[in-house]
């Protein structure tokens, strides 16, 4: 079911967002405690602000409330991913080369499940973590997780 609500979702915000030069980061709809919540997260070329939350969150209710697609009741939150943003699609790991990332694996590689370094490189089969001076191959069908990370 949450599935087909998120797809439902990237297609009614889309294109909005294609038309204002936003880009769609990630939609999750999840319950939280007694409640459901619907999380779309938007960034867009030097960030987004609070006014393009607005805009987005505005567009997006008035037609969710068109379509109706979620029978129970849940929360709208359009917000930014943050500085330590998630790495989902070709693309964002194509534009985190040579970021500070944070990967972590379904089972062990090198030992490790956890890798916090820069993103030497990235292909459709494989992720490069440079931690100190070692450089981790992972294939990227064992990665189970990443996102940016901010480095201390």
């Amino acid at each position: 079911m949450s599935t087909n609500i998120k797809s439902t979702v990237e297609e009614l915000v889309r294109p909005f967002l294609d038309e204002n030069g936003f880009e769609l980061v990630d939609i999750e709809y999840v319950k939280e405690g007694g409640n459901w919540f619907l999380r779309v997260y938007v960034d867009k070329e030097g960030g987004i602000d609070i006014d393009d939350c607005g805009r987005i969150s505005e567009y997006l209710s008035a037609k969710l409330d068109e379509k109706d697609p979620i029978e129970s009741a849940y929360f709208l939150e359009v917000s930014s991913p943050g500085a330590e943003r998630p790495l989902k699609k070709p693309q964002d790991y194509r534009k985190a080369i040579g970021e500070h990332v944070f990967v972590t694996t379904y089972e062990p590689v090198n030992g490790l499940k956890e890798f916090e370094g820069t993103l030497v490189s990235y292909d459709e089969q494989t992720v490069v973590v440079e931690v100190g001076k070692k450089k981790h191959e992972i294939s990227f069908d064992k990665v189970a997780g990443a996102r940016l990370a901010i480095k201390f």
